[in-house]
């Protein structure tokens, strides 16, 4: 999905600043500038059974806004289970968050309320950004969107970070005014790799507070 009018999604996030700490570790650097490692930082702690069980329990009873997306657009998110409590959770959230921000692209809302269910800060007004870029060019998301090789810590604390891979090879810009799909062909910069930092609230949502990415990152190529 190589775009050339609205925005990318590595355009907005890259003015993120994502700090490697946020993964539990590091010398300050951003994701940015140390994603080809294609590693992930050892947490400074593990957080304990109980806060993660309460947390899980809490977001398991959240009211959650709906995400409606078009027939049109399909994902695959191969990050199977982990087994952990808190590591699910964030990563189950981290595709609300994904998907939420396509919806609000689809409907042509830069304020939806979904996105800014599981965003605030600089995610959050970086995904605005975002999709006020598709908004002036009446443009939305078609196609099928692919992510990969997650690596997830959760921290002592209630903070988390992720790095994953996103495979745009099959998903492209639809007009909305013409009905036409710029489809486009794939090469290495289909392939993005971002890193996020997380934070548990009050409900036991993991709501993303920075992201940044890297297009065309090495780690994510097949």
């Amino acid at each position: 999905m190589k775009r050339h009018a609205p925005p990318t999604a590595a355009a907005f996030v890259a003015t993120a600043a994502l700090l490697m700490s946020a993964c539990g570790g590091g010398d300050g650097e951003t994701a940015s500038s140390n994603s080809d490692k294609g590693s992930v930082a050892e947490p400074v702690g593990e957080a304990s059974a109980s806060h993660t069980a309460s947390t899980a329990d809490s977001a398991v009873s959240a009211d959650r806004p709906k995400i409606e997306l078009p027939s049109d657009l399909t994902y695959t998110f191969e990050w199977p289970k982990t087994g952990d409590a808190g590591k699910d959770a964030v990563l189950s959230d981290s595709e609300h968050f994904i998907k939420a921000v396509d919806m609000a692209i689809a409907k042509q809302d830069p304020l939806n309320e979904a996105y800014l269910f599981y965003s605030e800060g600089e995610a959050a007004a970086g995904s605005e950004k975002f999709i006020r870029g598709f908004v002036g060019y009446m443009d939305r998301i078609t196609g099928a969107k692919r992510y990969f090789d997650a690596k997830v810590n959760v921290n002592s604390g209630g903070t988390a970070g992720l790095v994953y891979c996103e495979d745009q090879t099959k998903a492209y810009n639809k007009s909305l005014e013409t009905g036409k799909t710029n489809v486009t062909v794939a090469s290495k910069d289909s392939y993005v790799l971002y890193s996020s930092r997380l934070r548990v609230n009050e409900s036991g949502i993991w709501i993303t507070e920075t992201l940044t990415s890297q297009r065309g990152s090495s780690v994510c190529q097949p």
